[in-house]
């Protein structure tokens, strides 16, 4: 029989003193004799999301849903949209600077009646 032997290398020292730990998320774990570093030897990072998924969260978010509302719809996580509006916000140019300062400002009406609110002790 012709079996090749894999050495498993630790990802830190580089030593192949290297024993099985256990499993972890359904995968051996190792541990390097020599620095006692522990780890998976099929590491695989997340691919991420394609671009259309991408477009539809963004356009989503763009006309009102919020982001856990589109987490529970897309099935992608709400930080990982959130990460997406701020990368698309980078590449908006800045608000431009008005030439002139209007001398009037409008305010809601809302605001002004909590702000002459009174409050009341004990009554409603």
């Amino acid at each position: 029989m012709n079996s090749k032997l894999v050495s498993i290398e630790c990802p830190d020292c580089k030593s192949t003193r290297v024993n099985k730990n256990g499993h972890k998320a359904g995968k051996q774990n190792h541990i390097c004799v020599d620095c006692g570093r522990q780890f998976i030897d099929c590491y695989q990072t997340h691919q991420g999301y394609e671009d259309k998924i991408k477009k539809e969260c963004l356009l989503m978010y763009v006309n009102g849903m919020g982001f856990r509302a589109i987490e529970r719809i897309k099935g992608v996580h709400h930080t990982s949209i959130i990460n997406w509006v701020k990368q698309v916000g980078e590449l908006l140019p800045n608000a431009y600077a008005p030439e002139t300062i209007p001398l009037v400002g409008e305010l809601d009406e809302l605001e002004t009646f909590v702000g002459s609110k009174k409050i009341r002790s004990g009554r409603q």
